[in-house]
């Protein structure tokens, strides 16, 4: 059974099919791809997926739960978490505590437990600590765990932002342009991090994503979307491949 199963999926605004029929089906530890261009519906469907818009049409199960049309705090709570185009960090708050941010759903005190300090306060903000840490570690941001998350170079604030996704223990994890704004070097390092990740962490992986480098060298299929309807679908190979690909890519 798939991990993700998202069948007839469609949303109009203002009588425009931003979404229509889409349809998808990730098996659990894939790395996938949802690629297209500009203005194709890809975040879209990641809104969607998360709450942020409810369909029209169609069905979204995780796991095999319907999750249609949940609010974007239940959709986390059953196991989907996601990171932005745009980096949406707490940029006034540590770096440690935006990765504790995303931990509260797991570890959870007493409201006079942290307003009196008692002992039980100081045992779970110790775990989420250690937990924290943990995550960090892996993203090789331990050292920088004390600094406020607005002073971190762009690289590394892309790192501390599927950190804290990671925290909130998703069984899929959506990534939204991760790569937007790096490097070559920072884009290389975040195709080791991401394979990091589904390794490690035995994670599902949907990522949108412009660099077609990143793409064919990480994702095992591709979903294509062109005009809000899916183009291609498929092994990357051949889905990167296809004529039609090609040419609404070269139109973009």
């Amino acid at each position: 059974m798939s991990l993700l199963d998202v069948q007839n999926l469609c949303i109009s605004f203002g009588g425009l099919r931003a979404v229509d029929d889409f349809e998808i089906h990730i098996k659990k530890g894939q790395l996938y791809g949802l690629i297209g261009p500009n203005g194709a519906g890809k975040t879209t469907v990641f809104n969607l997926l998360t709450g942020v818009y409810k369909p029209n049409e169609g069905i979204i199960k995780l796991d095999g739960a319907d999750i249609t049309g949940k609010r974007t705090i239940e959709i986390n709570k059953e196991g989907i978490a996601r990171t932005f185009q745009n980096i949406r960090l707490f940029k006034g708050m540590s770096v440690l505590d935006n990765v504790k941010a995303g931990l509260h759903n797991h570890y959870k005190y007493s409201t006079l437990a942290g307003i009196f300090r008692t002992p039980s306060y100081y045992k779970v903000e110790k775990e989420m600590n250690e937990r924290a840490m943990e995550l960090l570690d892996v993203f090789d941001l331990g050292d920088e765990s004390g600094r406020l998350a607005s002073n971190l170079p762009y690289g590394k604030q892309r790192k501390l932002e599927i950190a804290r996704a990671l925290a909130t223990g998703p069984k899929l994890l959506l990534l939204d342009e991760p790569a937007a704004g790096m490097n070559p070097n920072e884009t290389r390092e975040l195709m080791e991090t991401i394979r990091l990740i589904r390794d490690k962490f035995d994670m599902t992986i949907l990522l949108i994503e412009h660099d077609m480098k990143l793409v064919s060298g990480i994702c095992e299929e591709l979903t294509v979307l062109n005009f809000g309807r899916i183009l291609a679908q498929g092994e990357t190979g051949r889905v990167l491949n296809d004529p039609q690909v090609v040419t609404a890519y070269l139109g973009e």
